[in-house]
């Protein structure tokens, strides 16, 4: 059984994960962080991490970027690793984490679905066929109006992961309007889109001459982050100091199978 720690338990995604592993035999939450002290959980609530006296696993961390450096200081201290779900860390922030993570186990990742993540790997096979080929690369991604960052997080995981398999000879183009020139053949457009209450969608087209391909993700709700952070945590208990990602997990699963 993986003990975990809840950091943001009282928010959208710790009542998520809270519900998620309620149903799992195989992980339990053994205590909970949030500022908010409700007292409608099952597990105990401390205001402060470095008030958890309880022994854990892994901590799942769905709170504020404001919370990092007490959630450092207490999995360095008590050598418990931490999988950070949390958005909006600046570059100072990222660096703190790998710093961390020379100590503990630690994971961050763009984005926690096992099935994003599927397709990190797989537009990586496909860039090494189609890009030679001729084929041009675009990202469109969809979030819901109250998303104030543009392009998200993933989209650039998504870049990323295209340019990698592709020894970073591609630029990223953003905006089109203040420009009238071809589209140049080494760059990978991404676009943004913002309405409703989308959820999450992002497609990767490669767009050749006379056939277009595409990959594309929708998440229907949150959920789909919160099955992959306890997968993360699942996969991260007892594991050595180091840096991991949501890569680390499909690939363990791929061994399992």
């Amino acid at each position: 059984m993986v003990r975990v720690i809840m950091s943001g338990c009282n928010g959208y995604m710790g009542r998520v994960v809270t519900e998620i592993i309620a149903a799992d035999e195989e992980a339990e939450i053994v205590a909970g962080i949030d500022l908010q002290d409700k007292g409608d959980k099952t597990y105990p609530v401390f205001t402060d991490i470095s008030q958890c006296t309880v022994e854990a696993d892994a901590v799942i961390d769905f709170s504020s970027p404001k919370a990092l450096d007490g959630l450092l200081t207490y999995c360095v201290e008590k050598q418990v690793p931490a999988i950070f779900c949390t958005t909006g860390y600046s570059e100072k922030q990222i660096a703190q984490i790998r710093e961390a993570s020379q100590k503990v186990a630690v994971m961050k990742s763009a984005n926690m679905s096992l099935g994003i993540n599927m397709l990190l790997k797989l537009i990586q096979d496909a860039a090494k066929l189609l890009a030679p080929a001729g084929f041009d690369m675009e990202i469109v991604e969809k979030h819901h109006n109250l998303k104030v960052d543009a392009p998200s997080g993933t989209a650039l995981a998504l870049a990323d992961s295209l340019n990698e398999a592709l020894d970073q000879k591609y630029e990223y183009k953003y905006d089109r309007s203040q420009e009238r020139r071809r589209r140049d053949k080494y760059e990978i457009g991404i676009s943004a889109v913002r309405g409703g209450s989308i959820v999450g969608e992002h497609e990767v087209i490669f767009a050749g001459l006379d056939e277009v391909i595409e990959f594309k993700h929708t998440a229907y709700s949150k959920s789909v982050f919160a099955k992959g952070a306890v997968q993360a945590a699942k996969f991260m208990a007892g594991k050595t100091a180091g840096f991991y990602d949501m890569s680390d997990v499909i690939a363990s699963r791929d061994e399992e199978q």
